[in-house]
């Protein structure tokens, strides 16, 4: 059943919110995510080459980096169908891409905790979706990312056991990422929950519960945002309630499909550059990607730039030999899954901003 039409956004605040977005993702502001994530990947280098070290490229295997490739652009095509179908297809295939290009961009540009969830209803609403629509749809997706993390965890728990964690010489530091992942786990569920109460149950009450949250004296200044954000809810559900089974079948079972890519992209890549990429191994590599993400959850800046390709060695570098090696892998996959997206958001960017709703 198709998602019934909300009243008119006020155009002016969809306006200001564009200009705000457009202002956020300005070109200027490429430079120092670009700065930080090669310093760091320069540095890693200098510390680690040694003649010979890079000995392994020689051998490296071409049909895994193939994959690698493939993976992604599945992973794409597989956000462009979702948010397309997500949207109930208002959105044609070329504005899904536009989107879907717009997002990333955003992601790579601002803080991962304000990345392109954060700014898709302003993203939507450029393309012609009313407001109240957008909303709905953000919080689909936000829903299903979440829901996504929260039933894959348990899984990979048990899969990796103890191998979930990096061996770092300081344990101090596992067992703040064992906190920092407990912690990031609760959060996501709980807010997951409250996701999916606001939306199908009673949003008036998940939008009360905002706002009381949000009047204590330490947390005021956040209350205008609370209410905002429980209205939000308040419409989503609105427009959510007619949807059928098929509209959410389609939407979860494209959600496993591009966060699976999007997690398995690192152990395609390592096998491309070891002499042997063993099933519990690559598995290993895909469990240990979660708490890898965390780093990048709270990372306070654009993109995780610096905090991602710091902490790579330590989550992956036994799976990948030499420190030089490492290094290099490092440089490949924040090419492929990172400043790929920000040189086709820069080019996609003025065309996207000049088009008319």
């Amino acid at each position: 059943m198709p998602i019934p039409a909300p009243t008119p956004p006020a155009a002016p605040a969809v306006q200001a919110a564009e200009s705000d977005l457009l202002r956020q993702l300005r070109p200027s502001r490429l430079i120092w995510p670009v700065l930080i994530g090669l310093g760091v990947v320069g540095y890693l280098f200098w510390r680690s080459y040694e003649p010979g070290s890079l000995a392994p490229l020689a051998d490296a295997k071409w049909e895994w980096l193939l994959v690698t490739l493939l993976v992604l652009w599945a992973r794409d095509l597989g956000y462009i169908y979702r948010i397309r179908y997500i949207a109930e297809r208002e959105l044609s295939w070329g504005q899904a891409f536009g989107v879907i290009a717009i997002w990333e961009f955003a992601s790579c540009v601002l803080p991962s905790a304000a990345g392109g969830t954060a700014v898709a209803p302003v993203i939507l609403a450029k393309e012609g979706i009313p407001l109240g629509k957008a909303l709905a749809y953000s919080l689909v997706t936000a829903l299903l990312d979440n829901l996504y993390y929260v039933l894959m965890v348990p899984l990979v728990v048990v899969l990796a056991g103890k191998a979930l964690y990096p061996k770092a010489l300081d344990s101090a530091f596992v067992e703040t990422l064992r906190v920092l992942f407990f912690v990031s786990y609760v959060a996501v569920t709980a807010y997951a929950g409250l996701l999916l109460y606001a939306l199908f149950v009673n949003p008036f009450a998940v939008r009360r519960l905002l706002v009381r949250i949000a009047s204590f004296r330490a947390l005021r200044r956040f209350r205008r945002r609370a209410y905002r954000h429980g209205q939000e809810m308040v419409l989503a559900s609105a427009h959510l309630r007619g949807a059928g089974w098929q509209y959410w079948w389609r939407a979860s079972i494209s959600t496993v499909f591009v966060w699976t890519a999007r997690y398995a992209v690192i152990g395609c890549l390592i096998a491309a550059f070891v002499p042997v990429m063993t099933g519990p191994e690559f598995r290993f590599i895909f469990a240990r990607n979660l708490t890898y993400k965390v780093l990048l959850l709270i990372a306070i800046t654009p993109g995780g730039s610096g905090i991602a390709e710091g902490a790579f060695p330590t989550f992956f570098g036994k799976f990948i030999g030499t420190a030089a090696m490492t290094s290099f892998i490092v440089l490949l996959y924040r090419i492929v899954t990172y400043y790929f997206y920000l040189l086709v958001g820069l080019l996609y960017l003025p065309r996207w901003a000049g088009r008319r709703r």
